[in-house]
């Protein structure tokens, strides 16, 4: 699929109730978790750690921190076992956050809001952004981009998806039976989780809407290469994008930047 829409999200809305966001993001850390679903990208992104010298990771957009436990793990457990990560999202959660740092070695996180457009200097390492990149517009997706250049820092681009109209299928389908199967099972526990999924079903129809509307705002390989070149005009990094295929089907589609000549 070509096309992509500039359609909005609920969880994007500043009006947007945070007990429905945060429903939704433990939604979507639980089956990214579950699934595994950005393993198929740990080898490319320890190639680009290794080319920047890196073994610290900036997530930008961290929701609640969905396959990032999985992420680090497959890192430290392969060539990189001092790999460590620190979560920033725009609307933190720290509730979330503070569950996956206890029992995630090497897991850490600020609870301040982060700007991914303008990150602050302090906050240091190879930046990378997990089922987020689509929810900014080409004017802010190029300033993260352009804003990581600017600081020289390398950065990773990665959705969970390939982009395809069965895609659509399922999260029409599968989603809400999923959601209604999983939600017992998440933590942290929350009465608030269980009322507005079984009471008031609003987390599951949200998640649905939001779950279609991000496959249609997906950037596709190409695109995110048009992207990175005009925010990196002097030609100071080198970029790749593609798709990758997890062993059970889906893809994931990737924009790696690594500056040049890294001392």
């Amino acid at each position: 699929m070509k096309l992509r829409l500039q359609l909005f999200e609920f969880e994007d809305q500043p009006w947007f109730p945070a007990v429905i966001r945060a429903g939704m993001m433990d939604y979507l850390r639980f089956m990214i978790s579950a699934l595994g679903t950005y393993r198929p990208i740990v080898p490319l992104l320890a190639q680009a750690l290794r080319r920047t010298g890196s073994a610290e990771l900036l997530e930008l957009g961290a929701g609640a921190g969905g396959g990032t436990e999985g992420i680090l793990h497959e890192l430290r457990q392969s060539s990189l076992p001092e790999a460590r990560i620190c979560l920033t999202d725009l609307y933190p959660q720290p509730a979330a956050w503070q569950l996956l740092a206890a029992r995630t070695p090497g897991l850490a996180f600020e609870a301040s809001a982060v700007d991914a457009t303008a990150v602050p200097a302090h906050l240091r390492g190879f930046r990378v952004i997990f089922s987020a990149f689509h929810h900014f517009p080409p004017p802010l997706a190029e300033q993260i981009l352009a804003d990581a250049v600017r600081q020289r820092a390398g950065i990773g681009v990665f959705e969970g998806a390939g982009k395809h109209w069965l895609e659509i299928g399922l999260a029409l389908t599968v989603l809400p039976v999923a959601q209604l199967l999983a939600t017992p099972f998440m933590r942290p526990f929350r009465l608030s989780r269980l009322f507005f999924t079984y009471v008031v079903p609003l987390i599951p129809l949200f998640t649905i809407w939001d779950g279609c509307v991000s496959i249609l705002r997906l950037y596709p390989p190409e695109q995110l290469l048009a992207l990175a070149r005009r925010a990196d005009p002097q030609n100071a990094y080198t970029w790749q994008a593609g798709k990758v295929r997890h062993w059970w089907g889906p893809e994931v589609t990737y924009l790696l930047g690594t500056p040049n000549n890294v001392a």
